[in-house]
């Protein structure tokens, strides 16, 4: 892989990873704010209230798709990924300075929910600039190992959110990290943001996109999105089961291992951190792995685990009772998870020809998201909360199972050519049109 593919590749990483730190501070520090916007009372309850402003986020990024998946298809990848960026820095400061509910009752959690509603456009729009991003700037043989580096980037935006929060559990107090404290890491990720939106103005274009000057008028519309909807749905049917996974085994681990299985706070925390750091480091692994034996054996895989093995790892670690127990289930959990998110986003990449890839990766991944990424943590909690928090899992190997029918009667894309598929699409489209 040439040294200009690196480079585009490392921008687009870096500002991911700000991206996705400021997204996951929210849910790894929902512990400690939880109680400022919210009337003392319930602990579960204050946490369901947070976890729900967390989903809301998510319904907001079926419109940041669509809108920022416009952008990215007309504009350019560039212009699409300096605008996610610069949402995301305006919601981190104002998550940082919103008053808390002892100052101004329920205000502060509007100013909360405006702040995700910002979030949940920005990050809409970041998956599908970034994936298609990352595919278009690598080598052709190279696009798994490339694209991998989308979920080492948000795995690391998180790593760095829970080294934050270990660095502040060890030096504040915890009356103070309740009071003031968990304001930190928002303030650190708008200034991250800042530095990301200066080097994103500067970064390059992918080749694929400024070559494609085909049906430049219907570039990004849902005229030209509706043409390719059998794609549109494969993404969403592929991503179900894949985004509940995810999001059980690092927004909500630590959760669970605090609350369900009655571990510190800090053992909790420093259980996630050691698990997202070996799964970072697997991304690379498993997208060269693709780029070899292709895409959907790997998909396979972590559908099967996910069926069959949710169900007794989550239960296990429900009775974890130290530190390396959980580390080694988490870890076990992480690695079938590894087949979906090492290699998720060039499969969705691939599916679409350029002048739609970012839109149609957006819209119908962000929809799975909201209906299935977004609520896990909520669902989960409200299992808890009904008393049968075994339903959880039942429902997450359920999704996987879904998945599984759809990984196991998808094509391979491994060894496609982007601009040859985009050629012969927009040949054939403009047959049609003639013809009608």
């Amino acid at each position: 892989m040439g040294r200009h593919h690196w480079k585009k590749i490392w921008v687009g990483s870096a500002g991911n990873m700000v991206e996705w730190f400021d997204w996951f501070v929210y849910a790894s520090f929902a512990t400690y704010f939880a109680g400022a916007f919210f009337p003392s009372g319930n602990p579960t309850a204050q946490l369901m209230n947070t976890a729900g402003i967390f989903a809301v986020g998510f319904f907001m990024r079926p419109v940041g798709g669509w809108l920022l998946g416009r952008v990215g298809d007309r504009k350019g990848r560039k212009a699409a990924l300096t605008l996610t960026v610069t949402l995301m820095s305006a919601s981190a400061v104002l998550i940082a300075v919103a008053p808390t509910y002892a100052v101004a009752g329920y205000g502060g959690a509007l100013v909360l929910l405006v702040a995700r509603l910002l979030q949940g456009l920005s990050v809409g729009g970041e998956y599908a600039a970034s994936a298609t991003y990352l595919t278009e700037a690598s080598d052709p043989g190279s696009r798994g190992f490339a694209s991998s580096f989308q979920y080492v980037s948000m795995t690391a935006g998180q790593i760095a959110g829970l080294g934050l929060q270990i660095i502040l559990q060890r030096t504040m107090s915890d009356s103070a990290l309740h009071s003031y404290g968990w304001r930190i890491p928002f303030v650190v990720g708008a200034l991250g943001a800042a530095v990301i939106f200066y080097l994103r103005r500067s970064m390059l274009e992918t080749e694929v996109y400024e070559e494609d000057a085909a049906r430049a008028a219907e570039r990004g519309t849902l005229r030209l999105l509706w043409r390719h909807r059998r794609e549109a749905i494969l993404v969403i049917a592929l991503t179900m089961g894949g985004t509940v996974a995810y999001y059980t085994y690092t927004t909500y681990l630590t959760k669970y291992l605090s609350n369900s299985a009655g571990l510190s706070k800090q053992t909790a925390t420093l259980v996630s951190f050691t698990a997202l750091t070996v799964f970072a480091c697997l991304q690379p692994l498993a997208g060269r792995l693709s780029d070899r034996i292709g895409r959907r054996p790997l998909l396979i895989t972590f559908a099967l685990g996910s069926t069959f093995l949710t169900v007794p790892v989550m239960t296990l670690l429900k009775h974890a009772d130290g530190y390396w127990p959980a580390l080694g289930l988490s870890l076990l959990a992480l690695i079938v998870v590894t087949g979906y998110t090492s290699i998720n986003a060039c499969v969705k990449a691939e599916l679409f020809p350029t002048g739609i890839r970012a839109l149609g990766v957006a819209l119908p991944y962000a929809l799975a998201n909201a209906l299935f990424g977004g609520t896990a943590e909520y669902v989960a909690l409200w299992f808890k909360n009904a008393g049968i928090e075994s339903g959880f899992s039942w429902y997450v190997a359920g999704c996987g199972a879904v998945s599984l029918v759809v990984y196991l009667g998808m094509r391979e894309t491994k060894d496609l050519d982007l601009a040859r598929v985009t050629a012969a699409r927009g040949a054939a489209e403009s047959s049609v049109t003639t013809a009608s």
